[in-house]
């Protein structure tokens, strides 16, 4: 099945996702990054549809991706027919990445995205498209910096999609996915200036999967070096601080390694360890 058996005008924001077919037409043949998240996958999805075999998803494994979500994105690409490619690489071993600076996500993208077109080249694929989307430019993504310089496409921008968007087309397209809470990659739980090492990123790992046995669906294990401080939903904070609850995940917190365990009572919030560069002009510059 493609786009082109679909009523487009039937689907939720018809104009913007026929923007976004437009734009793989003209691409022709691309590699895209997919991650298994629900911006990744509506891309991938999309450029299937649209391109079939010429759309070419490339997965990107590395100590930073558990393996749980890893197997979810495979799981994920076999059942929608995707042609995926897997890239596995140690981004450890990227220069300047472990000490993470606030610039971090600069020296990963650029790293990925260079090794993708190291690959593109070889497969003779002309172009490369990843899935930020039009509400990413307002929050801090220095990753967005090398995105540019390498010339990598952003179809979700430049069709103009924003998040509820793409899970509104996500869902509509029948992918599973289209309510996935946002999983970015583990390092980004570390607070800037903490080394990030293969044990701070298995603590990370290891303490927010213990909270999703406990049932827990937004999730983030932040680390503050010896401070382990806990997101979860707005409305599920009175369940953590039950007592039992409470004491049973801060003592399995404690035998992952940290010393303190706190809860942040604002709750989960995407990209919390950015909020002090919110005000700062040029962010993605």
């Amino acid at each position: 099945m493609a786009l082109t058996s679909i009523k487009i005008d039937t689907l939720p924001h018809a104009e913007k996702l026929r923007k976004l077919v437009g734009i793989f037409d003209e691409l022709k043949r691309v590699i895209v990054a997919y991650s298994g998240g629900v911006d990744s996958t509506l891309l991938l999805k999309v450029g299937t549809l649209t391109l079939g075999e010429n759309c070419i998803g490339i997965t990107a494994r590395s100590e930073t991706l558990t393996p749980e979500e890893y197997d979810d994105a495979l799981r994920l690409a076999r059942d929608h027919d995707f042609n995926i490619v897997t890239l596995e690489y140690s981004e450890l071993d990227i220069e300047n990445y472990a000490e993470n600076p606030v610039n971090r996500c600069y020296f990963c993208k650029h790293e990925l995205f260079d090794r993708i077109r190291q690959m593109a080249r070889r497969m003779n694929v002309p172009a490369i498209a990843e899935g930020s989307n039009a509400d990413d430019v307002d929050d801090w993504r220095p990753g967005l910096k090398a995105i540019q310089e390498l010339q990598i496409a952003s179809p979700l921008r430049q069709a103009g999609l924003r998040k509820s968007e793409i899970r509104d087309l996500a869902r509509a397209l029948g992918l599973p996915n289209w309510n996935k809470p946002s999983m970015p990659c583990l390092a980004s739980r570390i607070a800037y200036g903490i080394q990030i090492d293969q044990r701070r990123l298995g603590q990370v790992a290891d303490g927010e999967r213990f909270l999703r046995q406990q049932g827990f669906r937004l999730v983030r294990v932040r680390h503050h070096d010896e401070i382990a401080r806990i997101e979860v939903g707005p409305d599920e904070i009175d369940r953590l601080l039950d007592p039992a609850l409470r004491e049973a995940v801060a003592a399995r917190l404690r035998e992952l390694g940290f010393r303190y365990v706190t809860v942040d009572l604002a709750g989960y919030r995407t990209g919390s360890l950015n909020e002090a560069f919110h005000t700062m002009p040029a962010a993605n510059g």
